[in-house]
């Protein structure tokens, strides 16, 4: 294990950075094979060094290769997006309605990563103020789970038109666990250059140079040698 003091290598840093613009959210391109047990648990492995407030590691990782409860996660999901079809009208609905927003049955392996609202007791340092610090943490396991993955050449579909209560059923969570994040994975046919929903013509990425303000919000930003770095990037 190197030294956590040791600086990273060009070679390291490159790697991260890879992964960080490389990874997009998979529906289209999962393939069945299996993902080796040695390879699932370095992911979770990550998941579970994500930083959390107070040190109160909220999630827990329920791993789901049953094709019955799958098939009932599949059900919530069609429901919910028919719903979701109905906010768009016209060509965007048609474009809607064409766009594969899951995995749920083409992936190998679903992924619920819950929070547990009540772990480390009524007093957590760091989450007197704001309340939802378990919800954000878990979160942050998301994204490391996420980028582990993409560094192991597998694919992260995150399906969030669920209902949650339905969800919550399905898989038998107690009252004070919330079910955060369901994610579809599994190797992949091929990762995008862009992200889908951009390729497909929904939505862009937006500006950095527009999204970065100084000191308050919509504040100028002084150092115009960065604003220029940030329209190169």
């Amino acid at each position: 294990m190197s030294n956590p003091n040791d600086p990273f290598s060009e070679a390291q840093r490159e790697g991260l950075y890879r992964a960080i613009f490389e990874r997009r959210d998979v529906r289209s391109q999962f393939l069945p094979d299996a993902i080796p047990e040695e390879v699932l648990a370095r992911i979770l492995r990550a998941a579970h060094h994500a930083p959390s407030v107070g040190f109160m590691q909220p999630w827990d990782f329920i791993v789901i290769d049953s094709l019955a409860v799958r098939e009932q996660v599949l059900d919530s999901f069609n429901e919910e997006n028919a719903k979701a079809s109905e906010n768009y009208t016209g060509e965007r609905q048609q474009t809607y309605r064409s766009l594969k927003l899951q995995g749920i049955l083409e992936s190998p392996i679903n992924l619920c990563i819950t929070c547990d609202r009540s772990r480390g007791g009524p007093n957590v340092l760091g989450r007197n103020s704001i309340m939802e610090m378990d919800l954000f943490s878990t979160c942050l396991a998301v994204q490391n789970l996420w980028l582990a993955a993409r560094a192991e050449g597998i694919g992260v579909g995150w399906v969030s038109i669920l209902d949650q209560d339905v969800l919550s059923n399905i898989l038998q969570l107690p009252d004070h666990v919330y079910p955060l994040a369901y994610l579809c994975l599994g190797y992949v046919s091929e990762f995008l250059e862009q992200p889908e929903l951009q390729s497909k013509g929904w939505r862009s990425r937006l500006p950095l140079e527009d999204l970065v303000h100084g000191n308050t919000w919509g504040g100028a930003l002084d150092q115009e040698s960065l604003l220029a770095r940030l329209k190169q990037i």
